[in-house]
């Protein structure tokens, strides 16, 4: 069969020469023949159906890696690949256009960080802490004060002193003054502090007991009308209002992004054997990007605040069944828990539980 040169082959596919030529030195797309003398590029005819889907995916923002690997699959398996692509690709645009929504309001005079409520409001809060029925220490750590709400999971050897160092990283957030159109950046910039904390714990080239030291670090700094969260990892924040119950935090966990790409439904996610592998937290050689954002508070609003041992083992509609059904804030977090410990308690398991109430 005839094989079509470079400028053929171009026109057949719809990839420009200089595509073709990025593509062959990637290994991604190779000509059937390189003249040994001229370099001259020839294409076989029957490659037309992978250089079309290269440039279909290449269309879809897809990364050369990437597209590498799909065109090394059979076809059912790049469906799926390509499938698991785009729903990262939804769920990245997603947070990028409550970002833009943010932005919009803002230069629009519709200032985000600004009080939507006349209503005087204050917390009432509650945090425990506890090992739970399996492990032999503690290595989360629970904090609720009058500004500040924070929950920190630690892991490996010294996980316990992660834990500790990156919330009281925070604690000066309680004492500050922070203008209301600065709080997310305050909220940074501490986290920055607490990410130094933690790798404090662990000198450079120690091979000790804290050499791996890590946690997550979900918080939120409250303002008298909204409250700012800062989250990395998967600890969790819930918001009952209105009856129902949302989680506002996504977890960075493996489990979770083969959730977000359609690989596994929630359901396998809970029986995985890589569900508590992370893919950020604040530790040595970790991705430590973090989740931010504002949200206006409501009187009558209630929050929880997690650690993934009371997530992975109490159900929803029990932990809904207890932030219905018990007023105080201290009774609750006992409450839920017990249920984590009467669930086995595999894990340590760490609760605040803050209500927005109106003042008098």
């Amino acid at each position: 069969m005839e094989l079509l040169t470079i400028g053929a082959f171009a026109k057949a596919s719809r990839l420009s020469p200089k595509a073709l030529r990025l593509y062959d030195e990637l290994g991604l797309l190779t000509p059937a023949r390189v003249d040994p003398d001229t370099g001259y590029r020839r294409y076989a005819p029957e490659q037309l159906e992978q250089a079309r889907l290269v440039a279909w995916l290449r269309r879809l923002g897809m990364p050369l890696a990437r597209i590498r690997r799909v065109c090394a699959l059979e076809p059912g398996e790049a469906a799926c690949e390509i499938r698991a692509y785009w729903a990262r690709v939804e769920a990245d645009t997603a947070a990028r256009r409550d970002l833009a929504a943010f932005l919009v309001d803002h230069l629009n005079g519709k200032d985000p960080t600004m009080s939507r409520t006349t209503a005087t409001l204050a917390l009432r809060y509650a945090a425990l802490s506890d090992t739970g029925r399996v492990r032999a220490s503690n290595q989360d750590t629970a904090y609720a004060g009058s500004r500040l709400l924070a929950v920190a999971d630690g892991y490996g050897a010294g996980g316990a002193p992660a834990s500790a160092a990156a919330v009281d990283a925070l604690r000066s957030l309680e004492s500050e003054t922070v203008p209301a159109g600065d709080l997310l950046n305050a909220l940074e910039d501490a986290l920055g502090r607490a990410e130094q904390a933690v790798h404090g714990v662990a000198s450079p080239g120690d091979d000790g007991a804290d050499a791996d030291a890590g946690t997550t670090l979900t918080a939120m700094l409250w303002t008298g009308s909204q409250l700012a969260l800062v989250h990395i990892g998967d600890s969790r924040v819930h918001l009952l209002r209105d009856g129902e119950l949302f989680q506002i935090t996504h977890d960075h966990t493996v489990v979770q992004s083969l959730i977000d790409e359609g690989r596994l439904t929630p359901e396998e996610a809970a029986s995985h054997p890589q569900r508590s592998l992370l893919l950020r937290a604040l530790g040595r050689g970790a991705d430590s990007t973090p989740d931010l954002r504002l949200h206006d508070a409501r009187a009558g609003d209630r929050y929880l605040l997690c650690s993934d041992g009371l997530s992975t083992v109490v159900p929803a509609e029990d932990v809904l069944r207890v932030l219905t059904g018990t007023p105080e804030p201290e009774a609750a977090v006992r409450e839920l828990v017990g249920l984590a410990n009467a669930s086995g308690g595999p894990d340590n398991v760490s609760c605040v539980v803050t209500d927005v109430v109106a003042q008098a």
